[in-house]
């Protein structure tokens, strides 16, 4: 039994005792790996083949391979990754998580220096979050796999020694999410400064995740800031394809009214 833990838990991933035990380790020989350090408790519950510090990354990637739940880093967290968020700062160390499904109550008692946002995917998107399974960790996908991940804003990105793969938002998906925090977790001064270095956004990927996002207050802040920065892909968006509701959005007190897509904003994004 233990060379088959050894080979079904990698080292660092993390497993509850609902997994153990569908894979046969039923509480007393899990006690007695325990005793012998060939596995250690995470938390109550939960346990690990000892290896590296436990890091956010291990955990994300246990939940969706391993345990098989549908959930990506996405939002500020997925643009950091990328490169595109690195010059904004952080106030906390977040990372944010979009799922399908709730996620193990035993998540937040792990102990981890950053904390974990959890997000309801289906309230901005109509789009599933891709699964994945324990093959993944050995075995890439077809490309029709990944060409089908990136249609609906997801990339499977190589981690650590191993290049286990990590589920994250693609760009253009992740700023949505981003700017769905707006104005009570991120900033109008944060946006406007990632929109400035977004030059590289795929108009096919941005007109479809706009016409399946669901939030109104969403689509009309991706147009404002897109339109005070004009990149060359904004050309290519079929603005006409793009549900942009009706009525007023108030979403700074005090602020100014944007005639154009009917949404208060701070008054400085005006100033020269």
């Amino acid at each position: 039994m233990l060379n088959q833990l050894q080979r079904e838990l990698p080292e660092g991933l993390v497993v509850d005792a609902a997994w153990l035990e569908r894979h046969g380790y039923y509480r007393s020989l899990r006690q007695t790996y325990v005793n012998h350090g060939w596995l250690e408790r995470a938390a109550r519950r939960v346990y690990r083949r000892p290896g590296p510090e436990l890091s956010w990354e291990q955990v994300v990637i246990s939940l969706q391979t391993l345990l098989e739940y549908p959930v990506a880093v996405g939002g500020r967290t997925a643009l950091e990754l990328g490169g595109l968020a690195h010059y904004v700062p952080r106030v906390h160390a977040e990372v944010h998580l979009h799922r399908d499904r709730a996620l193990p109550t035993w998540l937040p008692t792990l102990q981890l220096p950053q904390r974990l946002i959890d997000h309801r995917n289906t309230r901005l998107f109509d789009i599933a979050v891709p699964e994945l399974t324990s093959s993944d960790l050995s075995a890439p996908r077809t490309d029709g796999d990944v060409q089908a991940w990136a249609r609906g804003g997801f990339v499977a990105v190589s981690w650590g020694q191993w290049n286990w793969p990590l589920m994250v938002s693609t760009p253009e998906r992740a700023v949505l999410e981003l700017l769905d925090e707006l104005p009570a977790r991120e900033s109008f001064h944060q946006a406007d400064v990632l929109f400035e270095g977004m030059v590289a956004l795929s108009p096919r990927r941005v007109q479809h995740l706009l016409e399946r996002c669901k939030s109104v207050k969403v689509k009309r802040l991706f147009f404002f800031f897109a339109d005070r920065y004009s990149h060359a892909w904004l050309a290519r968006i079929d603005r006409a394809k793009v549900n942009l509701g009706s009525g007023k959005r108030a979403l700074v007190p005090g602020g100014r009214l944007d005639s154009t897509y009917n949404i208060t904003v701070p008054e400085d994004l005006y100033a020269v």
